[in-house]
């Protein structure tokens, strides 16, 4: 939508106070400005699994402060070796040698470059030099997940199992890794969710030699509403099956309409996490349970990632549905 150009009329000069006399006299405006000395909390919960003989990944729990946290530094020792945005609250630290002793800190950082206390230091000890491994691991099985509230949820999954060991599991939300357990361990608290959000995981397993088994099945998971909250807008039930026209690929499409209290015009169609299509009926909009097809003309191989939004009656788009993955099959 165009938006419309509002021209709003300058103040007055002897109601405002300029940047420049601003920067140089604040009394000038009767103000003050306090400037933010204030460091942010220490990152808690900070642990650090060996992932590999030569990598190492850490993780923490997301700090606060009285502005706004700008991001998080990561220090082998003394060294620093990472810096990371407030989004990040986990890293994998690479180069290091097989069978060594190191401690990891984590401190925050605000706004105005103050940095936190160093956190707790955690030991960790890097894997052997593992021997020569090129086979990956199984794929884990039985992915199940268990809301927890609006902001937690539990995944439990069956062994995989490697040649060599299993070293570590890998959740993905999506397709970006968000958490990760050592390899003795079959189950996994995500935290940070948002309430009554549909969310899509998969797990992975990996190796001493950092090879990774494929995705296991998607499992999908609503977190609970909060207490008021409108009811989801999302699409549910979503299938991909792919095929084959001449040269070309096709995915066919079809998913549960949401009750919306009116008519669903259009949805929109993301790729790989990208806008692609904007799905507009050619006459009246189904009823129930929709169906598009998509054509593409991708090498065999190529992977998709998939999801959808209603446009809802009053013309807002609505509530992501769950993610859908396709490999393009020759």
């Amino acid at each position: 939508m165009e938006g419309t150009l509002v021209r709003r009329p300058h103040r007055s000069a002897a109601l405002a106070c300029s940047a420049a006399l601003l920067l140089a006299a604040l009394t000038a405006c009767g103000g003050t400005a306090d400037a933010d000395t204030q460091r942010p909390s220490t990152p808690e919960g900070v642990t650090a699994q060996a992932s590999s003989s030569t990598s190492v990944h850490v993780m923490w729990a997301p700090a606060t402060d009285d502005e706004k946290i700008a991001g998080y530094e990561v220090y082998r020792g003394k060294t620093k070796v990472k810096s990371l945005p407030a989004a990040k609250h986990m890293t994998d630290v690479d180069g290091l040698t097989a069978a060594t002793d190191y401690t990891f800190t984590v401190r925050s950082k605000d706004t105005a470059g103050n940095l936190s206390t160093p956190s707790a230091a955690v030991p960790v000890t890097t894997q052997e030099t593992p021997p020569k491994d090129e086979t990956p691991p199984t794929v884990p099985a039985k992915l199940t997940a268990t809301a927890e509230g609006g902001r937690a949820a539990t995944l439990t999954w069956r062994p995989a199992k490697d040649d060599v060991g299993v070293t570590s599991y890998d959740v993905y939300q999506e397709d970006s890794r968000i958490h990760s357990v050592p390899g003795t361990e079959t189950t996994a608290k995500v935290t940070g969710l948002r309430p009554g959000t549909v969310y899509t995981f998969t797990v992975r397993a990996r190796d001493a030699s950092d090879k990774s088994s494929p995705d296991s099945d998607a499992v999908d998971l609503t977190t609970a509403s909060a207490p008021g909250a409108p009811a989801s807008t999302a699409p549910t039930g979503l299938r991909a099956e792919t095929g084959k026209e001449g040269a070309e690929f096709t995915v066919d499409l079809s998913w549960d309409q949401p009750e919306t209290g009116g008519v669903i015009p259009a949805y929109e169609l993301y790729l790989n996490g990208k806008l692609t299509t904007t799905v507009v009926w050619g006459g009246t909009p189904p009823q129930g349970r929709a169906t598009y097809r998509l054509t593409l003309a991708d090498p065999p191989g190529t992977r998709y990632s998939m999801k959808l939004r209603a446009k809802l009656p009053d013309g807002k788009w609505g509530d992501f549905s769950a993610q859908r993955t396709v490999v393009l099959a020759g």
